[in-house]
């Protein structure tokens, strides 16, 4: 008995509140007008852009908020063979875009590390200390690099792309 006067109660208050939230709702016009007047344009701007961007030393850059996440290509880790060893800088260092910044060791040989962009390094791998093989594991994702400012936005739009990276890789077999 108590349940069907509750369910009473809620279905009246209800529809008093379903009829208040569907009365119609005046705009005034210079508010139309101002919506009417409003330029919409769609940016691509690599700034705001997350897609993977690569240069031609095999490193690669995901942007996101004016921070750039670095680390190495796929096709650069397997050439690599196992890593054993990851050589970064310190917090803090900053960068000149190609400027040379670190190392990676593995069984079959060393290789260099260059910046992809112009920026400071605000944060380094920590994990790849204890597990360097992280690069090889996970390149794209947990065996990342650095992460640095974006001190010029206008460099990222001269890295490559995903498909013209790949077009470059069969252009070195």
């Amino acid at each position: 008995m108590a349940m069907r006067v509750a369910l009473r109660c809620i279905t009246a208050n209800f529809s008093t509140i379903l009829l208040q939230i569907s009365r119609p709702v005046q705009i005034p016009a210079h508010r139309l007008l101002w919506k009417a007047n409003t330029e919409r344009t769609l940016s691509t701007a690599s700034r705001l852009n997350t897609a993977l961007k690569f240069t031609d030393k095999h490193e690669w850059v995901q942007v996101e908020g004016g921070v750039g996440t670095v680390g190495i290509s796929n096709f650069a880790q397997e050439a690599l063979g196992d890593v054993v060893y990851c050589g970064l800088p310190e917090v803090g260092q900053k960068l000149e875009q190609m400027e040379e910044f670190g190392a990676l060791e593995s069984v079959k040989a060393a290789s260099e590390l260059y910046s992809p962009l112009t920026g400071e390094v605000t944060e380094i791998n920590t994990k790849l200390a204890d597990n360097p093989g992280l690069v090889n594991k996970s390149c794209y994702e947990e065996g990342w690099l650095i992460k640095m400012t974006i001190d010029n936005p206008v460099e990222v739009d001269g890295l490559m792309d995903e498909d013209r990276y790949e077009t470059f890789i069969k252009s070195l077999e």
